[in-house]
């Protein structure tokens, strides 16, 4: 018998340059490369976008979104992503929103809803950030935010008309 599949909707975001791999966005193109090859299935990828830091970094980001669907509840998906992030460089410590070289984050999740102590899901700030919501709505306009009960398409054109 197959384990139950979960869907993930993921941010990605990127504003440092990787060794042996590029600029930004072909950081983004590696870190969709590097879930597929972990064993996710990946079953869309937005268009990249750039956007303005929030925050004290002072470099455009690149950004977007994936569906990825697996076995992984999403504390081990969580779990799963930051192992990834690490790969490509990315530093935990230290100023928090400051330059990085991959930011993976869980929007959504097919389950709903999700608090522990170190994940909410729905993401907290993902409706006021049109870097986050726009890629969404691209390849998940009817998925629905458990939250408000509305679709990322209209969040998308609620919020950044």
């Amino acid at each position: 018998m197959e384990a139950s599949k979960h869907r993930y909707l993921i941010a990605l975001g990127s504003n440092r340059r990787a060794p042996q791999i590029g600029a930004p966005r072909a950081v983004l193109d590696a870190a969709v490369a590097e879930l597929a090859e972990e064993g996710w299935e990946v079953e869309a990828v937005s268009s990249w976008v750039d956007s303005a830091p929030i925050g004290p970094s002072q470099r455009q980001y690149a950004n977007g979104a994936v569906v990825i669907s697996g076995d992984l509840d999403p504390t081990e998906t969580l779990e799963h992503l930051q192992s990834i992030e690490e790969k490509f460089g990315r530093e935990r410590r230290g100023q928090r929103w400051r330059a990085r070289t991959l930011d993976l984050d869980i929007v959504l999740w097919s389950g709903g809803a999700w608090h522990s102590t170190t994940l909410s899901i729905p993401h907290p700030l993902f409706r006021e950030r049109e870097f986050v919501l726009r890629p969404a709505a691209e390849i998940a306009a009817d998925w629905r935010d458990p939250v408000s009960g509305h679709t990322l398409r209209q969040l998308a054109r609620r919020s950044f008309r």
